[in-house]
């Protein structure tokens, strides 16, 4: 069974940064491509960031180039987001996704609950 649990998410000033964290319990970490997607109130979900199992590739939504970072630790089986330069706009439930093969689908398989991401002045 596939559990992902999400953390660090929280209340930030526009400009400032969040750290995500999502610990992943699978068989074989290294066998699943993980991500992140977002869900805004009254909005469908939208993709964030992915990285392969290899991590040899990371993909982004244009919307999050150049202030996000996805990264993973494979001894932790855990995924990271860095959100940095946060805008109000970023504001949503972020989940993290999991997905048996090389690269993350548009509809992973697994996700997790999700942690609030909330950027306000």
């Amino acid at each position: 069974q596939v559990q992902l649990v999400e953390s660090g998410g929280g209340l930030v000033q526009p400009g400032g940064s969040l750290r995500l964290s999502c610990a992943a319990s699978v068989g074989t970490f290294s066998d699943y491509a993980m991500g992140w997607f977002r869900q805004a109130p009254g909005k469908e979900p939208e993709f964030v960031a992915s990285i392969g199992w290899s991590a040899k590739y990371t993909y982004y939504a244009d919307s999050v180039k150049g202030r996000f970072t996805i990264s993973r630790d494979y001894a932790k089986a855990t995924v990271f987001l860095q959100m940095n330069s946060l805008k109000p706009e970023d504001t949503a439930v972020y989940h993290c996704a999991a997905e048996l093969g090389a690269n993350l689908s548009p509809n992973p398989d697994y996700w997790g609950q999700g942690t609030q991401v909330t950027v306000s002045s």
